[in-house]
């Protein structure tokens, strides 16, 4: 975790990457996107803590068709900047089985954890599994895993804002900043 000072000393020295106004538009061509998408599914939308909690809450207004919420928690990097194993927090407790599931997280970095979200899913009976993310890292190489709905592409950097921290700290803003030197 930062202290206080040590977060303001990260922020004032960031590069923006994704302004408040773009990530604001991005937010609702996704939902279109959905809409259009998965209007008539009836689906289950999970969301990622504590990253996806900015795009879920900003998600769903926009989304005028029944569904149902629930979230799960699951983590490899903790207050850490490079993944480490996997950690299952909390699983959903709405069930899985012979349902639509859109799972909705904040960042597509590696895609390691949302391969496993998905593969769990599937395991445990999903009909289908779709995933929605804020951000889409290009690290320039394959991913095991692919999104299905993209909010803004990113730089291999190390971001945060917009529901993505460092070390703890800035998940809260509405704009996305890449750590300068990261």
């Amino acid at each position: 975790m930062l202290s206080a000072d040590e977060a303001r000393s990260v922020y004032d020295e960031a590069d923006l990457v994704v302004s408040a106004q773009d990530a604001a538009a991005a937010v609702q061509r996704v939902a279109a996107e959905i809409e259009a998408a998965m209007r008539d599914t009836h689906p289950l939308v999970l969301s990622v803590m504590g990253g996806a909690v900015i795009f879920t809450g900003q998600l769903l207004p926009l989304l005028a068709f029944p569904l149902e919420f629930d979230y799960l928690h699951v983590t490899r990097y903790g207050d850490t900047t490079t993944g480490g194993e996997l950690s299952w927090i909390v699983s959903p407790r709405a069930p899985i089985a012979g349902r639509t599931v859109l799972v909705v997280d904040d960042v597509l970095d590696e895609g390691i954890t949302l391969a496993a979200v998905k593969r769990r899913l599937l395991e445990q009976g999903a009909k289908e599994c779709r995933i929605a993310v804020f951000a889409d890292k290009d690290l320039g190489r394959a991913k095991p895993v692919t999104a299905d709905f993209i909010g803004v592409r990113l730089p291999n950097r190390y971001v945060f804002g917009f529901g993505m921290d460092v070390k703890g700290a800035w998940r809260n803003l509405p704009a996305v900043y890449a750590v300068k030197g990261v």
